[in-house]
């Protein structure tokens, strides 16, 4: 990208209660999966960075967890994440569905904000394509009642890419003056072992229900391609859960539910890794890992 003197360049996190639509926002800005969506809440464990290169600069996406009451040590993890984030970022976008009414939890976020005077506050109300016009016209009106500051309030769709443009010429605008800060051609700083590990935790979300999505974790305990043959990818996984009726709600009888995770996990790392993969998966039990800090430390929290 050519920098010229009017060039722009900076951080943009996305805050709201989990599953309001941040992940997807981010995904399609970049124009590439960065990071895993699933109707889970609290899908996001990580500051994940996603680059989007414009004529007029660059932003940088962080996307972050949810921000919940946490109820485990993981859990007070992630909100900390979320504040650390938050107080080094140039712009913060506030997100509420369209189509859910602004409840305690929107309000207690958008007052947090108050915290982090650094940064300019834009409010996104999201998911506007599973909304009518009067919800959107309603989410409007409530979101923009929160706060004085908003330097915009916008609706859009991150599945029909409506007003993403708007978004993205709003941002880059509230950005401060500065040459780019990654290459042109990278859209993350994620590596692959990292983005590898989390499509097979988005394969193993399908379709699990109660506790299960927040007990499930993954790590890759190698990768290589196969010296015979370099068309070939061997990943080794562990999928991590804190119980044995875990493992075995994972496993599936006689291993059916762990056939199906490898095999949506493939179609989706194939095209990632640019090679075909064998993919082992190993399902291990690590008592209650959310609540024991030497098992975060592990798995890298």
């Amino acid at each position: 990208m050519t920098e010229s003197p009017e060039s722009r360049s900076g951080f943009v996190t996305f805050v709201g209660r989990p599953n309001v639509g941040k992940s997807t926002l981010m995904n399609a800005l970049v124009g590439e999966k960065v990071a895993i969506t699933s109707e889970k809440p609290q899908t996001t464990r990580r500051a994940i960075r996603g680059i989007l290169n414009r004529p007029g600069g660059q932003l940088i996406v962080v996307d972050t967890p949810g921000i919940h009451r946490p109820r485990t040590l993981l859990g007070q993890r992630l909100n900390d994440l979320v504040e650390s984030v938050l107080g080094d970022v140039d712009v913060i976008a506030f997100c509420v569905p369209a189509g859910e009414k602004v409840g305690p939890g929107d309000r207690r976020i958008a007052e947090s904000l108050d915290g982090y005077g650094r940064a300019k506050k834009v409010a996104i109300v999201t998911k506007t394509d599973a909304s009518s016009h009067d919800e959107i016209m309603e989410r409007l009106l409530e979101v923009d009642a929160l706060r004085e500051d908003w330097a915009a309030v916008i609706p859009l769709s991150s599945v029909t890419g409506e007003r993403l443009d708007v978004l993205t010429d709003e941002l880059l605008a509230l950005m401060p003056e500065g040459p780019a800060l990654y290459p042109d051609d990278v859209v993350t700083d994620e590596s692959l072992e990292d983005r590898v590990a989390e499509i097979i935790r988005e394969a193993a979300l399908e379709g699990v229900r109660d506790e299960l999505p927040h007990s499930i974790a993954v790590t890759i305990s190698d990768m290589a391609p196969r010296e015979d043959n370099p068309e070939l990818t061997d990943i080794w996984a562990d999928l991590v859960v804190e119980r044995d009726s875990q493992k075995a709600i994972i496993i599936g009888h006689k291993g059916s539910r762990l056939r199906d995770v490898g095999s949506r996990a493939r179609a989706q790392l194939e095209p990632l890794v640019g090679t075909r993969i064998y993919l082992s998966l190993h399902v291990r039990v690590a008592k209650e890992w959310q609540r024991d800090p030497k098992q975060l430390r592990r798995l890298g929290f």
